[in-house]
């Protein structure tokens, strides 16, 4: 199977790129072939942890969580050249994995999962202190309002601090954050950044690697509007990584 034959014009990954003023692509190369491997490893193995004995493989890693209430999400896989021009692959998963950020031998996501902890803990557990305070008023009224304002002025207010700590590389070996590569009234999507071809794109350019081709394919039970099935690929959504991949395939 070919990337022509799975992705639209051969594109797998697309984004606007504002300094270009014009839309920089990159196709599946290799990789799907490369992602149908890591779809029977799966299979097989069970577990997203493959790589390690099974005696050292985390139960939190079994693959029963993507067909669970949580339901499945995206995986990908990025074949890349190194400094020598040696051909690679590196493989991601969409945002966290049942509750963990790093899985051993797949690519860190953009974020530091330990300044976000750091970051995120607090705050969190005074919005959710808020909730709970919430609950002992009757919606309408004044008191449920005022608190109904403060945690959603909270929530607003630890959003913009979590963009502001993704660390975004592109191919012009230049790094911004989030708000300074996407701008304007409608603001940031929850989760933007988390998919698969930004955490790898990020890979390779904060180390200097060029990508040859990044293919994406949906593992586990169907989403709830069934928009994404088991082993289907797809391409790089339009709604949050667009935003961003313009910015970081810019230099490639």
């Amino acid at each position: 199977m070919h990337g022509t034959e799975i992705f639209a014009n051969n594109i797998s990954c697309s984004g606007y790129c504002s300094r270009c003023e014009d839309t920089h692509v990159l196709g599946p190369g290799d990789a799907v072939r490369l992602c149908i491997e890591l779809m029977q490893k799966l299979d097989s193995e069970k577990h997203a942890d493959f790589e390690l004995p099974p005696e050292q493989r985390n139960p939190h890693f079994s693959t029963d969580y993507l067909f669970g209430n949580a339901r499945g999400q995206m995986f990908g896989i990025m074949t890349y050249l190194d400094h020598e021009g040696n051909e690679h692959s590196a493989k991601a998963f969409s945002g966290q994995y049942n509750g963990y950020w790093e899985i051993p031998g797949w690519v860190s996501p953009i974020i530091d999962p330990h300044e976000f902890q750091n970051l995120t803990e607090s705050t969190e557990k005074e919005i959710k202190r808020i909730g709970r305070e919430m609950t002992d008023f009757t919606p309408g009224t004044e008191e449920y309002a005022v608190l109904a304002s403060r945690r959603k002025k909270l929530s607003q207010k630890l959003m913009r601090e979590i963009h502001a700590i993704y660390k975004v590389h592109n191919f012009r070996s230049e790094t911004r954050t989030m708000p300074e590569i996407i701008y304007g009234s409608k603001g940031i999507p929850t989760g933007t950044g988390d998919c698969c071809a930004p955490k790898l794109l990020n890979f390779a350019a904060s180390n200097g690697f060029t990508p040859l081709g990044i293919a994406e394919f949906y593992y586990g039970k169907e989403n709830r509007s069934r928009t994404k099935l088991h082993k289907q690929f797809y391409p790089s959504c339009i709604e949050k990584c667009s935003l961003i991949l313009g910015y970081m395939l810019c230099g490639l």
